[in-house]
C-alpha cells in the first residue's frame, strides 16, 4: 500500500489534537499521577502499535487498558494468561458441529478476535502460548486448520507483565518483544498520589469512563496520524541511530550483542508521527524522535554477558545514543515551513 504524503491542513491538526486531549484528560481519571505513561500508551495507539507495559502488580497497568477500551467505545477482551493456557484458548478451535445434516469442523472464533486484546500478565504462560500471538500482532490475521481468519480492524494487543525476577513468570522470546512497538515500564506512585488514591478509591469499584469519541472518529485519528509528513532529516536520524545500536556502530553500543532491527525504525517513524500529530503538528521532528526513542528501542537491544554483568541496561544505551548521534537539519518543505502549525 502506497504512503498517503497528502499534507495536513491547519483544521484536520486542531481535529486531531483536541481529541487527543480529550483522550488524555480522560485516562488521567483513571490513572492518577501518571501523565508521562498515560501520553506514551495513547501515543502508541495512535500509532497503531501494540504496548507492552510493565510493573509490580497493583499498579493500575490494567484499570488503564481497560479505561482506554471504553474511552474509545471499542470492542476488548480480557484475558489472563496463566501457565495453562493453552494457544486455541487465544486464537479459537475448531469444533466438530453438524452442518447442513452433515458433520464438519466449524472454526470457533477465541477472545482475539476483538479491537482491543488485553494480555493480562502475558509472561505468566508458556512460551509456546504466547508464541499464539505472533502471527496476530504482525500479520493482524489468524490461521487455524489450514484458514485464515481476519481480525477485526484496528487491532491491537495492550499486554501487562511481572518483572522477571518473580516466581511463576517465563521471558518473552524477542521476536515477539519485536512486534511491540512500545515497552513502558510503570512506576510506583508517590505518597501525594496514593493520597489521592485513598480518598477516591475503593476495592473492587472500576472508575467510570465514559466513551470521548466513536470507532469511526477513532480511526479518521488513525488515518490522520499516518499523513503526518516525516522529514528526510528526521528520516535519517531514525536510520542513524537505529544503524547505531548495533555492535561497532557507535561507542554507545558496547556490550550489545545484538541491535535493533528494520522494525524498529518502521516503529519509531510511526510513534514520532504521532507524538508530532498530539503537539499540534503536521511533521514529525527530532524531538519526537528522541521522546520515544527509549521505549522504542530499549527492548530490541540484547546486551552480552559480560554487560549485562556490569549493570548495564538497554535503556542506558538509547540514552548514550541520545547523546552520540547528532541532529542534521535541513529545511522543511514549503508547505509545511508555511503552515501556521508549531
Amino acid at each position: 500500500m502506497a504512503l498517503n504524503t497528502s499534507v495536513l491542513n491547519e483544521q484536520e491538526v486542531a481535529t486531531a489534537k483536541a481529541r487527543f486531549e480529550a483522550l488524555l484528560d480522560t485516562l488521567d481519571t483513571v490513572l492518577f499521577g501518571q501523565r508521562p505513561l498515560i501520553e506514551l500508551v495513547v501515543i502508541g495507539v495512535v500509532a497503531r502499535g501494540h504496548i507492552l507495559l510493565e510493573g509490580l502488580p497493583g499498579l493500575g497497568k490494567t484499570e488503564l487498558v481497560k479505561g482506554l477500551a471504553r474511552a474509545l467505545a471499542l470492542d476488548a477482551r480480557r484475558v489472563q494468561f496463566t501457565p495453562d493456557l493453552l494457544p486455541g484458548d487465544i486464537t479459537g478451535n475448531p469444533v466438530l458441529q453438524e452442518v447442513d445434516g452433515r458433520r464438519a469442523f466449524v472454526f470457533q472464533r477465541g477472545p482475539i478476535f476483538a479491537n482491543i486484546l488485553l494480555a493480562d500478565e502475558i509472561n505468566r504462560a508458556s512460551p509456546k502460548t504466547q508464541s499464539a500471538l505472533l502471527e496476530a500482532m504482525q500479520e493482524r490475521r489468524v490461521t487455524a486448520g489450514g484458514d485464515t481468519h481476519a481480525l477485526p480492524e484496528p487491532f491491537f494487543v495492550l499486554a501487562t507483565q511481572n518483572p522477571i525476577e518473580l516466581e511463576g513468570t517465563y521471558p518473552l522470546p524477542e521476536a515477539q518483544l519485536d512486534r511491540f512497538l512500545f515497552k513502558i515500564e510503570v512506576s510506583r506512585n508517590s505518597p501525594e498520589v496514593l493520597k489521592r488514591i485513598v480518598q477516591a478509591r475503593e476495592i473492587g469499584v472500576e472508575p467510570a469512563v465514559s466513551a470521548v469519541m466513536g470507532a469511526s472518529e477513532f480511526r479518521e485519528l488513525l488515518g490522520l496520524a499516518r499523513r503526518v509528513h516525516v522529514p528526510e532529516s528526521v528520516a535519517g536520524y531514525i536510520a542513524r541511530l537505529v544503524h547505531a545500536t548495533h555492535p561497532g556502530e557507535s561507542a554507545a553500543a558496547a556490550g550489545v550483542r545484538y541491535g535493533a532491527s528494520p522494525r524498529a525504525a518502521l516503529a519509531l517513524a510511526a510513534a514520532s508521527k504521532a507524538r508530532g500529530l498530539r503537539h499540534g503538528r503536521p511533521h514529525a521532528s527530532f524531538e519526537d524522535v528522541q521522546a520515544v526513542a527509549r521505549p522504542v528501542l530499549a527492548h530490541r537491544i540484547l546486551l552480552d554477558h559480560g554487560a549485562r554483568l556490569d549493570g548495564v541496561t538497554p535503556a542506558q544505551v538509547v540514552d548514550r545514543l541520545l547523546e552520540e548521534v547528532t541532529v542534521q537539519t535541513t529545511p522543511l518543505p514549503a508547505s509545511l515551513a508555511a503552515a501556521k502549525i508549531r
